[in-house]
């Protein structure tokens, strides 16, 4: 169960860190609101996931899942510009994230 509360923490992160790139510094209610829940959401999954998880392991996965969750949202929106290169360094994320899943 921790594993999933950690998936899903590690994509809220993604959303809070999207909703505060489009709160233009905390200064547009919509996007700050959704900033604050989405952190409150990751957070506390985060913190969850840690009572059964490594905190190192823990910490990795839930960044990585975050920041590729945080680009591919960014590209898909046309915010980001996609490239092979781009592509491929995610999916070094995503390989280091399943890595550290399978030697926990």
């Amino acid at each position: 169960m921790s594993w999933v509360v950690l998936v899903v923490s590690g994509l809220m992160e993604a959303v809070w860190a999207t909703a505060l790139g489009k709160s233009d510094g905390l200064s547009r209610l919509g996007p700050s609101v959704v900033f604050f829940a989405a952190l409150a959401a990751s957070m506390s999954g985060l913190a969850y996931a840690m009572r059964d998880l490594p905190v190192g392991t823990a910490y990795a996965v839930w960044v990585g899942i975050g920041a590729v969750g945080t680009v591919v949202y960014a590209m898909l929106a046309g915010d980001e510009p996609a490239s092979a290169l781009k592509m491929l360094f995610l999916a070094g994320i995503i390989g280091c994230v399943i890595g550290l899943k399978v030697t926990h």
